[in-house]
């Protein structure tokens, strides 16, 4: 069976099967893996992250009580599905597929733009609801040895979801590249597609640096806004030139420390 045919037998509500124990699970994961991306792990060899709640696929485990062996969750739209190992009630550990209802985040207020706080913004679209990630970056030193002032609302991006990618796709630099200086631009951000998410450098207030995205086939598409205000847009606006609102109904920041 396809993971459509298993999800499709699971039907759209909260459900879950045992699966053969011939199924090597570890196949299973990287087939829905190709699909949503690096899922979050709840258990690991009958361990369950003490941070899990309703956000981060809580109800996944539910069926499985202290049962579960090892359970990878993603979050897909309205949805969580999970996969891994638990024991059946005669004790024997089998693969398993779980999908569970997830609650979407209130849809954000509709405001003037120039009265948003995009930080704030992004915070909401993605659900996050950890502490800063990186709240002691020495700001003063790289700015120093980059020979320049950065973007504050980068800034306060780096400091808060630290090392990582939205939806898994968007990866933030943890300090910008600077490959392409001699063009004139910085790069913040990169996707697996290779392109590259730039400010131009030009005048001496970096908050009023406008974004540029280097293309993979190396055209550069100007974006008269700044950072945290682009990442808001490709995450939620389909007609965004770099939009990833085709893909996920809902967004969020995958933070490499959590993903093994």
């Amino acid at each position: 069976m396809t993971v459509d045919d298993l999800l499709a037998e699971l039907g759209p509500g909260d459900g879950y099967m045992y699966l053969s124990k011939d199924l090597n699970p570890h196949d299973l994961t990287d087939l829905i893996a190709d699909r949503y991306g690096v899922p979050r792990t709840l258990v690991l060899d009958g361990f369950t992250d003490p941070t899990v709640d309703e956000s981060r696929g809580a109800a996944l485990l539910a069926p499985f009580a202290d049962r579960a062996v090892t359970i990878r969750a993603w979050a897909y739209g309205d949805q969580w599905v999970g996969t891994g190992t638990a024991r059946d009630a005669e004790g024997i550990e089998r693969p398993v597929l779980v999908v569970a209802h997830r609650e979407l985040p209130e849809p954000l207020a509709v405001v003037p733009e120039e009265d948003v706080d995009w930080m704030e913004r992004l915070i909401r679209i993605t659900g996050w609801t950890q502490p800063a990630q990186r709240p002691d970056v020495d700001w003063a030193e790289m700015e120093s040895r980059l020979g320049t002032a950065l973007p504050s609302d980068y800034k306060r991006m780096v400091e808060t979801f630290g090392a990582g990618a939205f939806d898994g796709y968007l990866d933030l630099n943890q300090e910008p590249w600077t490959n392409l200086r001699d063009d004139g631009l910085l790069i913040w951000a990169g996707t697996e597609h290779e392109d590259l998410y730039c400010w131009r450098t030009d005048g001496d207030d970096p908050d009023r640096w406008p974004v540029v995205v280097r293309s993979f086939d190396n055209n550069d598409i100007p974006f008269d806004c700044r950072t945290a205000q682009f990442v808001c847009h490709a995450l939620t606006d389909p007609h965004h030139p770099f939009t990833m609102a085709r893909w996920f109904d809902t967004h969020w920041f995958m933070n490499y420390r959590e993903s093994d």
